[in-house]
């Protein structure tokens, strides 16, 4: 499966599904009661949204980190380029606004999914 699919929330479904899944079987061949089971699945739950939320945490934290680093980088350099043509000033300023625009699409995906 290639970076992309995952990107497109595919490797999301298919855990969600795989984890549905798994503590189907897991209930159906359980040998110990159920009420111990479901305790057991409801601990399970929690560790597994817990680590689900610090993998979130941790990605939200290094996509920031990547846009402040790129906004200082871009500051740089134009400040280090202040004689650039004003045709080469153009052509950043599209790229900078397209990068904007990807961001804020993503965002929107990501809003979308809650």
């Amino acid at each position: 499966m290639g970076h992309k699919e995952c990107c497109e929330g595919g490797c999301m479904v298919k855990l969600v599904v795989g984890g549905l899944i798994g503590a189907g079987l897991a209930l159906l061949l359980a040998p110990q009661a159920g009420k111990k089971t479901r305790k057991y699945l409801a601990s399970l739950a929690g560790e597994v949204g817990d680590k689900a939320n610090e993998a979130v945490s941790d990605f939200a934290e290094t996509v920031s980190e990547f846009v402040d680093r790129a906004s200082d980088r871009a500051s740089d350099f134009l400040k280090e380029k202040e004689g650039l043509t004003k045709e080469s000033k153009k052509m950043l300023l599209a790229a900078l606004e397209k990068a904007q625009e990807k961001l804020e699409e993503q965002r929107k995906r990501l809003a979308d999914s809650i």
